[in-house]
Formats: structure tokens, sequence, C-alpha cells
């Protein structure tokens, strides 16, 4: 039976040895696994180190402060770190957790199971990323700034809002979020000719230089 040109190719492709493919795989979840965790490690120190600051510059400000509104603001932010170094806390990131599941996988060679393992970090990422993680902060914030509004400062007020946002803000981007990277560069992708279907995933390169595109089955 005479293939079709592109079939061919395709089919050379695909027969290639899977050893190095394989062991490329294993390399780029290692770097997943490991370096999420390694930032995970990093933001959670960084983060508790920051609120913990926080909280102790307003506990000395909300009593020694010589202005009376210097005080009450102090208290407000004595409330506020707290509550936020709380949940940096009780809220541990998963990629920790993962990169030991990883390893127990890596280890029996389950190669399927590490990709649903990589699907559900990047799911779990993208979560801790989304509005949902918003809520608490913007509660916290519009009540701690409305209580300084009722003070009478609504400036102040309104500063104290956006400043707190803004540090929430960047403490939600900040997180790791290499699983949901390595996902987005591969996509999943059929390619069909007449009765031969193959699945896989592409990738594209696009650079001053080149436009190039991946395949991998």
């Amino acid at each position: 039976m005479r293939l079709h040109p592109l079939l061919g190719v395709l089919l050379c492709v695909v027969a290639l040895p899977t050893l190095a493919q394989t062991t490329d795989e294993w390399a780029g979840y290692d770097d997943v696994f490991e370096r999420g965790a390694r930032q995970a490690n990093v933001w959670e120190w960084g983060w508790t180190g920051i609120y913990g600051a926080s909280l102790v510059v307003d506990a000395y400000q909300a009593s020694e402060a010589s202005d009376r509104d210097d005080r009450f603001d102090a208290r407000i932010g004595v409330v506020k770190s707290a509550l936020a170094l709380g949940g940096v806390l009780l809220d541990s990131q998963p990629h920790q957790a993962a990169l030991a599941q990883y390893e127990r996988l890596k280890a029996r060679g389950e190669l399927s199971g590490v990709q649903a393992l990589g699907l559900e970090l990047a799911q779990a990422e993208r979560a801790r990323r989304g509005w949902g993680e918003r809520v608490n902060s913007l509660v916290i914030n519009s009540i701690a700034g409305g209580i300084i509004a009722a003070d009478g400062r609504e400036r102040d007020g309104a500063m104290n809002f956006a400043m707190g946002m803004l540090v929430n803000e960047l403490q939600i981007w900040t997180q790791p979020n290499q699983a949901s990277s390595a996902i987005n560069r591969f996509q999943p992708a059929r390619v069909s000719l007449g009765p031969v279907t193959m699945d896989g995933e592409y990738a594209l390169l696009v650079s001053p230089q080149q436009i190039s595109a991946t395949w991998r089955y």
C-alpha cells in the first residue's frame, strides 16, 4: 500500500524512539514541581515576614504614636495585619505536597499520574489567582476604609482601602504558577488524515527570528 507523502512523514516522526522524549518529559516535570515548591517556600516565608513586621509596627504605633489619628489607624492596621498573617499561615500553597506526591509517582514511573497531578496543580494555581481570592480582601479593606472615613477622614479611608487592595494583589500575583505556565506551553490537538487519527499536543514558538511549531504525542 502506498502512503500519502505527508502521512509518511508523520508516521516517521511517530516511529522515532520515545526514550529521549520520555527523559525530557521527566526533566520538564522535575523543573515544574521543584521550582514550584521552592517558590512556594519563598512566597510563604516572605509574606509571613512582611505581615509579621507590619503587625509589630502597627502594634507599637497603636499605643506609642503621638498623633491620635495615627494611633487609630494603627489599631485598624493590627487587625488587618493579623488577619493577613493568619491567612498566609493557614492557607498553605499546594506545591510542597504536590512535589512529595510527584516524587512518589516518579519512583513508580507513573507518567500518566504525574500528568494528572500537574493538571490538578495548575487548576489550583489558577483558582488561587481567581476573583474568589479577592473577596475577603475586598470585605476587610472596605470595612477598614469605612471605619476611617466614618472618623471624618474620607481621604485617609480611601487611601487605606486602595493600599490594602494593592498589597493583596501583589500577594496574589507573586504566587507560584509553574504548573499553569507548563500547561499553557502545550495544548491538546488531534490530527486526522483519512482513517488515521493521532492525538497529541502542540506548542507554538513565535519570536522576531522565527515561527516554529512543536508536536508531541
